[in-house]
C-alpha cells in the first residue's frame, strides 16, 4: 500500500522527470526478494550545481544513515538496505539546497523509485488428481489439487501454478494456469488403462518451482457413483441374519469394483465394518450374519476399482433399514426386589420388579412367576405361581431397559422367599433366572466402607468386600425421585461408574448389594440369595435450593415466645444437602438470626417483647448457596397466658376473703350492730310494773303460763363477766361502768334479795347529775327474778320482789295512769308463785370450777324493764324448789318475758 503523500511525492517525481530531472535511481521498479540486500545508484545528469557529496536517501520518509551510503564517484551515490518486511516502500534520492537554483528548481533534484518486495515461488506439494463419474462413464476431466508451501505472495507480483497433464504413449499434453491450488484439465476421452503424467509449476517475478511428477494408470485416479439398488431382504428361517442386493455403478467392462459393508443397529452411530477380506470382487449381493433378532438395522454399500492401491471409494448409497426376525430369548430377566419395612409389625413388604432380557429377540409379552416361602426351621412351606401379562406397544419393545412390577408380597421376618421368572415372547421362553431373600436375621453383610464422588460428569463408587467365595455379583442400585435403576458388576469388581443417565442437582441413594450362592432353610437348599446392602446418598453436582422452608407458628405465639416449624425441602428441589438452617426474625427495624443443624425442623424463639409484631422467615444452605423461604408475620400477646387468669383469681379471692371476713365480722358483732343501727327500745304497753308497785299489796297469784314475777339481782365476779356475757347476752344488755340500783324502789317499793349490798343510783359517781334529771322524768323499775341462776341459793322469802330503780323518758303507761288497771294487774300477779333466790355459796357451788363473776352493773337506761322469767314447762320435773336448786341451771335458763322491742 501507498499512503498518500508517498502519491504526492510520486506525481511530483513524474512532472520533474518531463521537466528533466537532473537526478535518476537506478534500477527502476524492481521486485526484491524478503530478507536479502538492496542496492540502489543515484546518478547526477546533466548539472554541475551538485555533487554526490550534497546528495542523501530517504525510506519511507526516514533519512537513511551515510553509513549506508557508497560514493562511487563525483556523480554517483549508492546505498544498500535490508528488506525485512512485506509493505512495498518509496526510496528517494535528494539533493541538499546549496545554491538557489537548488531550491528554485527542487523538482529537479529529487528522484524516487518503488520497492516491491515479494517471496520467491516454493515447490508444491500433495498433488492430488481424481476423475469422477457421469452416468455410466468416467469423465474426461481431470481435477487436480495441491498444496502451496512457503509464505503467500502480495497482489503486486502474484504466483501463477500451472497443471500439466500429459498422456504418455500418445504424446498429447495438457496445461491450464491458475493462481489458486486446484485445476482442471478437459481431455478428448478419459485414456482408461494409459499412463498418465501430471505435475504443477510456481512462477513468479523470482523464478519457478515445480512438483514432483504423478506417474499413474489413468484408471488410479477413478472415484465412481456408490452402488445403486441397494435391497435388504429377512428370512424368518434365520432370524440372525440378512441379505443385501445392489447394482454396480459402472459396467465391469470399463472397471472391476470391489465393495465395503457397514451396518448398525438403526438410531446408532457406531457401525460395524464388514471386513473387505471377506467380500469378494465383481459381486452383487451378500448375506449378514451373526445379527441380534427383532432389531432392525441400517446398512450401506460404497465400491472402488479391485486394483490394488488404485481408485478412489465412492460415496456410501443411501442408508437402508431392515428388521430381523424375532427368536426365543436367548438370555435371563433382569431379576430384582425391593424390599421396605411394612406396616405390619415383623413383615416385610416385598415388591418383585423384572426388566426384559438383554436379548429379548422379540417382544416380551408375559413373565412365568414362580414364588416359595417358607419359614425358618419349619419343612413345609407355600409355592405360588403365577403368569403376568405385559402390555406394550411395538415402539416400546426394543427398549429392554423397561422395568415391569411382578408382584407385591408381604414376608415375615422369620421367613424367607425364593423366586424364579421367565420370559415369554412370540417365538418362546427365556432362560429361567432365580433370586432369594432370607431370613432377615441371616442377611450376610458382604459390603462395606462404600464410597462415592463426583468425576468428570460421571459418579464413581468404590467398597471394599470380605473375603468370601460364595459372592457370585454384586448388584449397583440407584433410586432417585425419578425412579429406581441397578447394574450388575462381576464378583471382582471393587470400583465401577454408574452407567445409567445421572443428572445434576439430583439426590441418588445409591446401595451395593452382594449376591451369592449358599444353603438356607430346613431342608437346606442351594440358591442365589440377596445380601445386605452398603447404602449412601450422593449427588453429582449440588447447586442452591430451588426454594427455601416454609416457616409457620406451631401453636399460637406467647408473650415473650413462639414456637416456629417448618417442612423439609422436597427432595427434588433441594440440589444438594442442606448443610443448615438460619432463622431470621425482625421487628421494627432489628433483625435477629439463628443457625440450627440441618436434622432440625422446630425452634421456640424466646427474649420477644409481648405485643410486638415480628417478620420471620428461614433460609435453607447447601455448600453451593443458600435460598430463603417465605415470609411470616405474626404478634406476641400483650399478656402471658393464664396472667390474665391469676389476675382474674387473685381479684376474685381477694373480694371474696374481704366479704367473708365482713360477714364473720358481722356475725362476731351482730350484737353491736344491731344496738347502733337498731336500739331496742322496750314496749311500755306490755310492761307489768304496775302490778308490783308498792301502793298495792302482794298477794298470791296463780303464776302465768309465760312468766316468774320473781326478779333477783345477781352479784357475779369481775372475772365471771365473759362467761356470763356470752351466755346470756341474748337475753341481758349489760354494760360495765354503770350502777344499779339496789334496794331503791323509785317509790313503788320492794327490797332486795341478794346477799351483798348493790349501789343505788344515788351512791353512783353520777349521782348529782342523775338526781338533777329525776324530776323531768319518768321513774321505772327493772325486776329481776330470783330464780335461783347458776345454782344459787335463795335468801330471802319467795314473795319478795326487788326492784331495780330506772330512769326513763318515756311517758307513763295506762296502768300508772290508771289505778284501776293497776289493781287488777296485782291481782293477776298472785296467781304466780314466786321463786326463791339463791345464796352466793349455791353459785358457787355450781360453778366451782369457772372463775367467779364481777359484780355486774347496769345502765339505768338499758336496765330490763318488767322482766318476768318464763316458768318451767309444765312437763317439767322440777316441781318443788328443792328440785330446782339441786337442777342444772340449763334445765330451767331464765327468758324474757317483760318488755321486748317489737
Amino acid at each position: 500500500m501507498v499512503s498518500l503523500s508517498e502519491k504526492h511525492i510520486s506525481t511530483d517525481a513524474d512532472s520533474n522527470l518531463e521537466i528533466t530531472s537532473h537526478l535518476v535511481i537506478t534500477p527502476q521498479s524492481p521486485v526484491i526478494q524478503i530478507g536479502t540486500n538492496f542496492t540502489a545508484t543515484c546518478v547526477i545528469t546533466d548539472t554541475a550545481e551538485t555533487t554526490a557529496d550534497d546528495l542523501y536517501w530517504n525510506l519511507s520518509q526516514s533519512i537513511i544513515p551515510k553509513n549506508q551510503y557508497t560514493k562511487i564517484n563525483e556523480s554517483a551515490l549508492s546505498v544498500t538496505i535490508l528488506v525485512n518486511s512485506e509493505k512495498p516502500e518509496w526510496l528517494y534520492c535528494h539533493s541538499r539546497e546549496k545554491s538557489p537554483y537548488i531550491s528554485v528548481n527542487k523538482g529537479k533534484f529529487i528522484h524516487g523509485i518503488l520497492l516491491t518486495k515479494i517471496y520467491p515461488p516454493d515447490k508444491p506439494k500433495n498433488l492430488t488428481c481424481i476423475a469422477t463419474q457421469e452416468k455410466a462413464f468416467i469423465l474426461p476431466n481431470l481435477k487436480c489439487f495441491w498444496e502451496t508451501a512457503g509464505y503467500h505472495t502480495n497482489e503486486m507480483s502474484p504466483t501463477t501454478y500451472t497443471l500439466h497433464v500429459e498422456v504418455m504413449l500418445d504424446d498429447q499434453v495438457y496445461n491450464v494456469s491458475t493462481k489458486g491450488n486446484s485445476a482442471q484439465v478437459k481431455m478428448a476421452i478419459f485414456p482408461h488403462h494409459m499412463i498418465l503424467d501430471v505435475w504443477v509449476v510456481a512462477r513468479n517475478h523470482l523464478g519457478s518451482k515445480e512438483s514432483e511428477h504423478l506417474n499413474k494408470d489413468a484408471d488410479w485416479f477413478v472415484k465412481t457413483n456408490p452402488p445403486s439398488g441397494v435391497k435388504v431382504l429377512s428370512d424368518q428361517t434365520l432370524p440372525t441374519s440378512l441379505l443385501i442386493n445392489w447394482t454396480p455403478p459402472i459396467f465391469r467392462d470399463y472397471l472391476i469394483l470391489k465393495y465395503q459393508i457397514r451396518y448398525c443397529p438403526n438410531g446408532s452411530d457406531d457401525w460395524i465394518n464388514v471386513p473387505v477380506v471377506d467380500i469378494a470382487e465383481d459381486i452383487q449381493s451378500f448375506r449378514l450374519q451373526n445379527l441380534q433378532p427383532d432389531t432392525v438395522y441400517a446398512i450401506q454399500i460404497r465400491c472402488k476399482i479391485a486394483k490394488k492401491d488404485h481408485g478412489y471409494w465412492s460415496d456410501w448409497s443411501p442408508r437402508v433399514t431392515k428388521k430381523t426376525p424375532e427368536d426365543r430369548p436367548t438370555s435371563k430377566p433382569d431379576l430384582w426386589t425391593i424390599i421396605a419395612d411394612s406396616e405390619h409389625k415383623n413383615e416385610r413388604e416385598v415388591t418383585l420388579i423384572c426388566r426384559d432380557p438383554v436379548f429379548s429377540n422379540g417382544r416380551i409379552t408375559s413373565f412365568n412367576l414362580e414364588i416359595q416361602t417358607q419359614k425358618e426351621n419349619i419343612g413345609n412351606g407355600s409355592m405360588a405361581w403365577g403368569y403376568i401379562s405385559v402390555n406394550r406397544s411395538m415402539a416400546d419393545s426394543s427398549q429392554s431397559q423397561m422395568v415391569t412390577i411382578l408382584k407385591k408380597i408381604s414376608l415375615p421376618y422369620q421367613s424367607y422367599m425364593m423366586v424364579h421368572v421367565t420370559a415369554i415372547n412370540s417365538i418362546g421362553t427365556s432362560p429361567q433366572e432365580s433370586l432369594g431373600i432370607p431370613v432377615k436375621t441371616h442377611e450376610r453383610n458382604l459390603v462395606e466402607n462404600l464410597k462415592v464422588w463426583p468425576q468428570e460428569g460421571q459418579l464413581f463408587l468404590k467398597w471394599n468386600a470380605t473375603s468370601n467365595s460364595s459372592v457370585t455379583e454384586f448388584i449397583v442400585e440407584w433410586v432417585s425421585g425419578i425412579g429406581i435403576d441397578w447394574q450388575r458388576e462381576n464378583r471382582n469388581t471393587r470400583q465401577t461408574a454408574l452407567k445409567g443417565n445421572i443428572e445434576k442437582f439430583i439426590c441418588y441413594k445409591i446401595s451395593v448389594y452382594p449376591i451369592y450362592y449358599g444353603w438356607n432353610g430346613k431342608p437346606a437348599t442351594y440358591f442365589k440369595w440377596k445380601g445386605k446392602p452398603a447404602t449412601i446418598e450422593a449427588f453429582l453436582e449440588e447447586g442452591a435450593p430451588l426454594e427455601g422452608p416454609s416457616v409457620r407458628l406451631n401453636v399460637k405465639p406467647g408473650r415473650n415466645e413462639a414456637e416456629l416449624v417448618w417442612n423439609e425441602i422436597p427432595l427434588h428441589k433441594r440440589q444438594g444437602f442442606i448443610t443448615n438452617y438460619t432463622i431470621f426474625y425482625s421487628s421494627s427495624n432489628e433483625i435477629h438470626e439463628i443457625t440450627v443443624p440441618a436434622n432440625i425442623t422446630s425452634y421456640v424463639l424466646t427474649s420477644l417483647t409481648g405485643n410486638t409484631k415480628y417478620d420471620t422467615w428461614i433460609r435453607a444452605s447447601t455448600i453451593r448457596g443458600s435460598t430463603n423461604g417465605t415470609n411470616h408475620s405474626f404478634t406476641t400477646l400483650k399478656y402471658a397466658p393464664g396472667e390474665i387468669e391469676m389476675i382474674v383469681v387473685g381479684v376474685s379471692l381477694s373480694f371474696l376473703f374481704v366479704v367473708l371476713m365482713t360477714m364473720l365480722l358481722c356475725i362476731y358483732k351482730r350484737d353491736t350492730i344491731k344496738k347502733n343501727f337498731w336500739p331496742w327500745i322496750p314496749n311500755p304497753g306490755e310492761s307489768t310494773i304496775v302490778n308490783w308497785s308498792p301502793d298495792y299489796p302482794l298477794k298470791p297469784e296463780t303464776p302465768k303460763e309465760n312468766c316468774l314475777s320473781d326478779i333477783s339481782v345477781l352479784d357475779m365476779d369481775v372475772n365471771d363477766e365473759k362467761s356470763v356475757l356470752e351466755e346470756d347476752k341474748a337475753n341481758l344488755a349489760l354494760k360495765k361502768d354503770k350502777y344499779l340500783s339496789e334496794e331503791h324502789s323509785s317509790g313503788i317499793g320492794g327490797s332486795s334479795c341478794m346477799s351483798s349490798p348493790r349501789q343505788s343510783v344515788s351512791d353512783s359517781d353520777e349521782g348529782g347529775e342523775i338526781a338533777e334529771t329525776t324530776a323531768s322524768t319518768v321513774q321505772y323499775s327493772s325486776v329481776v327474778a330470783s330464780s335461783g341462776y347458776k345454782g344459787q341459793t335463795p335468801c330471802v322469802p319467795p314473795q319478795q320482789v326487788i326492784f331495780s330503780r330506772s330512769e326513763s323518758t318515756q311517758p307513763l303507761l295506762d296502768s300508772e295512769e290508771n289505778p284501776d288497771i293497776v289493781q287488777e294487774g296485782s291481782r293477776q300477779s298472785e296467781l304466780f308463785p314466786q321463786v326463791p333466790c339463791f345464796t352466793q355459796a349455791a353459785w358457787n357451788q355450781d360453778s366451782a370450777s369457772s372463775s367467779k363473776f364481777n359484780q355486774l352493773e347496769m345502765e339505768p337506761q338499758e336496765a330490763l324493764l318488767s322482766l318476768d322469767l318464763c316458768p318451767l314447762a309444765e312437763d317439767s320435773e322440777l316441781t318443788t324448789p328443792a328440785d330446782r336448786q339441786s337442777a342444772p341451771v340449763s334445765s330451767y335458763m331464765p327468758q324474757l318475758c317483760g318488755y321486748r322491742s317489737q
